[in-house]
């Protein structure tokens, strides 16, 4: 990504978490009704025509989706939708420690055709171009934030909605920084490994580890591909088999920020799937996660009020965050109902009972300017961010691992998960990376 989409992103990101605060829109005002309840009459009356989709009953749409964070309430607002409608919205979700993409394949070969599924951008959403509706009239469509629609757009046509802002670093306790006696966040690897052995010495696992492949195959693996000065450049070398991972300095410099992470984690890392990695760093036992703000929901859960912030990953010796649309909404025009899967998601976007949701229950940073983020729902991790980000605007990356083909990036994951067992060199590490993506490449 360009430095200019960058820096697009971040301002939407950073203003409009800071505007809200002063902001006078309703997800600032009293609290909202119960989502399980019908919006009233006045309510419905005072949103806009585009908003409320004509009445169908005995009609089912289907989605499948991945964001495992949101599926409760996700689920809580298609039942929303259902009591204004009359139309029935069944959710699927699969995530965490599936491998959703293998999994909505297997279901479209099936001939099973859910009307909405979520879907990557760039290389990611090349399988899925076929079927996928033309979304550049929708009303929301011109709200969308600048740097989101690129991704996502095919020969000038927006062919799905982007589902959120976010971004990622090391998300860490502050309460147990201060008592390991770190009052500065590290700005070098030298320093983030001094901080680890101040931690260990205060009797603290530093990180909360996971062997799930998209982590370690898609999170940390970007963080060398972000820092890289060209990154979409160096990708395509990489494809066209012009440069390799196992001779790049930069990736030398990574392969040392994964040892610390990995010689500092727990002891049953290659056993720890995502809700258990989240679960016990909300319970407090380890001191560092790499997530970012998606995890806020989580974690408010187990631990409300937890006094957690987004640290800034040390790499090259210049601190820095990641920041991107993790996924898309995608209309399927081979489902029986593509007609009322577009007004599902137009009332997702344009209703205050679906801003609601999107700001307050899922906790977004909304992908559409017309929508402002809750500053007290996003929670810390997202704070933390807007200030770091206000203040560092160079240091903030963009997510570059969708601009490989499919398949990559799992067999990446396996790779690592084979490195995290303590499997395979660096250098057979980087060998693999190497060949995972001559492989998909090739074919």
């Amino acid at each position: 990504m360009k430095k200019m989409l960058q820096f697009s992103l971040l301002a939407v990101l950073v203003l409009s978490i800071l505007s809200a605060c002063g902001s006078n829109n309703n997800n600032n005002a009293s609290p909202a009704a119960s989502p399980d309840a019908p919006a009233s009459s006045k309510a419905a009356e005072s949103e806009a025509p585009s908003s409320a989709p004509a009445e169908k009953k005995d009609v089912t749409i289907k989605v499948f989706q991945f964001k495992v964070e949101i599926a409760e309430a996700l689920q809580k607002m298609a039942d929303a939708y259902e009591q204004e409608t009359g139309v029935h919205v069944e959710i699927e979700t699969h995530g965490g420690g599936e491998d959703y993409s293998a999994l909505l394949k297997a279901t479209l070969a099936a001939g099973e055709e859910p009307e909405i599924f979520n879907s990557s951008g760039w290389s990611g959403f090349d399988p899925y171009v076929d079927r996928a509706v033309d979304l550049s009239n929708e009303s929301w469509a011109k709200d969308l934030v600048e740097a989101s629609k690129a991704q996502i757009t095919r020969d000038g046509k927006l062919l799905g909605m982007p589902m959120n802002l976010e971004a990622y670093g090391f998300t860490y306790n502050k309460d147990l920084f201060a008592k390991a006696g770190i009052t500065e966040l590290p700005q070098t690897l030298d320093q983030l490994e001094e901080a680890c052995k101040k931690l260990q010495a205060a009797g603290i696992t530093p990180f909360a580890l996971t062997s799930e492949w998209w982590s370690m195959g898609i999170h940390t693996l970007n963080m060398a591909l972000a820092n890289q000065p060209d990154p979409a450049a160096f990708i395509d070398e990489i494809k066209a088999g012009t440069k390799t991972f196992k001779d790049d300095p930069i990736m030398k410099q990574w392969i040392r920020l994964v040892d610390i992470m990995f010689a500092n984690g727990q002891e049953k890392a290659l056993t720890t799937d995502y809700n258990t990695q989240v679960a016990e760093f909300a319970a407090g036992k380890y001191a560092m996660i790499q997530h970012g703000n998606w995890i806020q929901g989580m974690v408010d859960e187990i631990t409300p009020n937890m006094n957690l912030g987004m640290m800034p990953v040390p790499l090259l010796d210049v601190p820095q965050v990641f920041t991107g649309v993790p996924n898309n909404w995608i209309v399927n025009n081979k489902s029986a109902h593509p007609d009322e899967a577009k007004a599902f998601l137009n009332w997702m976007v344009t209703s205050e009972t679906g801003k609601k949701f999107i700001t307050t229950d899922f906790k977004f940073v909304p992908a559409l300017n017309s929508i402002a983020p809750n500053p007290d729902a996003v929670g810390k991790i997202a704070g933390d961010f807007a200030t770091f980000s206000q203040a560092h605007p160079e240091q903030v990356k963009g997510w570059h691992w969708d601009r490989f083909p499919d398949g990559i990036t799992q067999q990446w994951g396996t790779a690592m998960q084979e490195y995290l067992g303590k499997h395979s060199t660096s250098d057979e590490l980087l060998g693999k990376l190497d060949k995972a993506v001559a492989d998909i490449v090739k074919r």
